[in-house]
């Protein structure tokens, strides 16, 4: 299970990159080989303003659909838009390519209240 120790994580499986005053947001490893294979993104939220564990979105599988938890609270900057036509990026480069948002940070006291990836690990039981 690649868990880069650099990220955040939330126990909704979401990871976080900070990046100055953005974070980058995507999906763990666990979390797309839980999904299986992904064929569809939603994110309808950009520019738009959300709280901590609000939905931003949805990842869509071929067997389930599952939300995507705002891990912070901010404005959503900008969707992947490689997604639109690759959504398998989610599944073979979770950390990288696939990652599914861009959102500016209101309260940096919130990235202290994430996971580390050894606090992740605990939470799927690794």
């Amino acid at each position: 299970m690649n868990l880069p120790e650099n990220l955040k994580y939330t126990k909704d499986h979401e990871w976080v990159r900070i990046e100055g005053d953005t974070a980058i947001i995507g999906i763990t490893d666990f979390a797309q080989s839980e999904l299986g294979d992904i064929v569809y993104v939603d994110i309808d939220t950009v520019d738009k303003q959300i709280n901590q564990e609000d939905v931003f979105g949805t990842v869509e599988a071929v067997k389930t659909v599952s939300d995507l938890f705002s891990p912070l609270s901010g404005t959503v900057l900008e969707f992947n838009e490689q997604l639109e036509n690759s959504p398998e990026l989610v599944n073979s480069d979770p950390y990288g390519d696939g990652w599914i948002i861009k959102m500016s940070i209101d309260d940096a006291s919130q990235v202290d209240g994430l996971l580390t990836a050894e606090g992740y690990r605990e939470v799927i039981g690794q």
